[in-house]
């Protein structure tokens, strides 16, 4: 199951108090104090982590607690640290404080970590309360309560390139055909209810991440067919790739569903309409492909590109396309950077 949003409590662990003791051995009559201090509660810690590509772990769960630190004890002995509790999220999981509304961190990379609720501090055991007119201290403090907080993990996933169009322009049976993945593919709309990624590998060194995001309707940037749910995700694909398909099972126009989605991308966030885009007319193999791409290309004034998922036509050229793309994005944002 594909969870892509959660909200959970999480409580740092309490801190161990102190102690109060003195020093009792034969012939030390008069042994100071003694006590340890407690140990520190340990912390929630959210750390995004490769392999992982979903939240459906924590979708079972509502509660989530470090463990708290141990008791300070006689002969200077301190309380053992409470474990931390580390809660593992994909790469591109943004975490929010629930109640407050803001977010903690984005965890864009695998490696990123948040500390989502730390742990309390240990008392003092009355050893730190000894002075030269305070030779037999009873104080002690207890320890601190850890922090409790509601957060919410969403995931926006992350993909060097996304596949975007219509529902059944074809994006599943195309990340199959380019990846080892294997997401679910029937000839009816709606099939993909969830973003699925696969590794296109192109030799030992060179591979990127491609991006199934699920069709888009007239209205998505309003919330219409689930529309917020998909645009988030495409928000984290540095690269689109635009799928249309040359004769719609609605009897549409292949043109205007081009031009529908991307005014959708413009109203959802105008940045996404910025996004470096190849345009492909899928099922090259049909009649009318050829009509459709010469059309949209007239349109957009872009290059269209023919595919066809089937008969592997095209596929070799919409690959090359792009790494070129990849590659020219990524030398800009190196520019950039370096600026």
């Amino acid at each position: 199951m594909f969870v892509d949003r959660v909200t959970i409590e999480v409580r740092g662990g309490r801190g161990g108090d102190g102690c109060a003791s003195f020093r009792r051995e034969k012939y030390v009559p008069r042994g100071g104090p003694d006590g340890g201090d407690g140990g520190r509660g340990g912390s929630v810690i959210v750390e995004a982590r490769a392999g992982v590509n979903s939240l459906a772990a924590l979708g079972h769960r509502r509660f989530w607690n470090a463990t708290d630190g141990g008791h300070g004890q006689g002969a200077n002995r301190h309380g053992r640290g409470g474990d931390d509790l580390v809660i593992l999220v994909p790469p591109g999981t943004l975490v929010t404080d629930a109640h407050e509304r803001f977010v903690l961190k984005d965890l864009a990379a695998p490696g990123d970590t948040c500390i989502a609720a730390r742990g309390g501090k240990g008392g003092w055991g009355n050893t730190h309360f000894k002075s030269s007119t305070n030779r037999a201290p009873r104080e002690r403090t207890p320890g601190e309560d850890g922090e409790v907080r509601r957060i919410e993990l969403e995931l926006k996933s992350i993909a060097d390139v996304g596949l975007i169009g219509m529902p059944n322009a074809g994006k599943s049976t195309m990340l199959s055909r380019l990846s080892r993945a294997r997401p679910e593919i029937a000839d009816y709309p709606f099939t993909t209810k969830f973003p699925n990624l696969g590794q296109v590998v192109l030799d030992s060194d060179r591979s990127f991440i491609l991006a199934d995001i699920p069709g888009l309707i007239e209205g998505a940037h309003s919330g219409i067919g689930l529309g917020h749910e998909f645009l988030r995700h495409i928000e984290r694909s540095g690269v689109l790739v635009h799928l249309v398909e040359p004769c719609p099972v609605d009897g549409g126009d292949p043109v205007r569903n081009y031009a529908v989605i991307r005014e959708e991308l413009a109203r959802y966030k105008a940045e996404l309409a910025t996004r470096p885009e190849i345009v492909v007319v899928t099922k090259c193999e049909l009649p009318d492909a050829a009509d459709v791409g010469a059309a949209l290309g007239e349109a957009t004034g872009r290059d269209v590109l023919p595919v066809s998922a089937v008969t592997g036509e095209g596929l070799h050229r919409l690959v090359d396309r792009i790494v070129q793309v990849l590659e020219e994005t990524r030398s800009h944002e190196r520019v950039a950077d370096r600026g």
